[in-house]
């Protein structure tokens, strides 16, 4: 049995809160407004990948190289993994990557919302064909737009 464990992590752009378990992470999401509550990260798992969150808002060639565990349907997972092949400091389009799957772009897009892992499954680098397109990080529409456009230029200055 493994045990589950739960914490949050303040970063540039606000709260992070980071779930899983002795093998993996299985969430990673923002939280709108700050609560006053604040669970320390003690799992050795999350004390990893806070550190490595961290460093990686310091630095975004930092590689995010933890073990991740997200639940979805089979096509969910094909895509997740297949943003997980997106170098930090580029971005593909819906319409890219549903053409590497043989599939559709909204589809592309509904598994991106679907996504519990974000920045280590880095739905923020996938754009529309004209524009930022969408992203689901539970902040409402613009504030969600705001974190993409953060996210998308804090890797900015990893391209030559």
């Amino acid at each position: 049995m493994t045990s589950p464990w739960r914490c949050t992590l303040e970063t540039p752009i606000g709260r992070l809160v980071l779930s899983g378990d002795d093998r993996a992470l299985n969430g990673v999401a923002w939280v709108e407004g700050a609560d006053g509550h604040s669970e320390s990260c003690r799992h050795p798992l999350a004390e990893r990948a806070c550190t490595r969150l961290s460093a990686w808002f310091a630095d975004p060639r930092t590689p995010l190289d933890l073990p991740l565990a997200p639940s979805g349907t089979p096509y969910q997972q094909r895509v997740w993994s297949l943003l997980r092949t997106i170098p930090a400091g580029q971005s593909q389009t819906y319409g890219e990557l549903a053409e590497r799957l043989g599939s559709a772009p909204r589809a592309v897009g509904g598994a991106c919302a679907a996504n519990p892992l974000l920045l280590l499954i880095p739905c923020h680098r996938v754009v529309a064909r004209q524009g930022l397109g969408g992203f689901s990080a539970g902040v409402g529409r613009e504030g969600s737009l705001a974190l993409k456009r953060w996210l998308l230029d804090h890797e900015s200055s990893l391209r030559s």
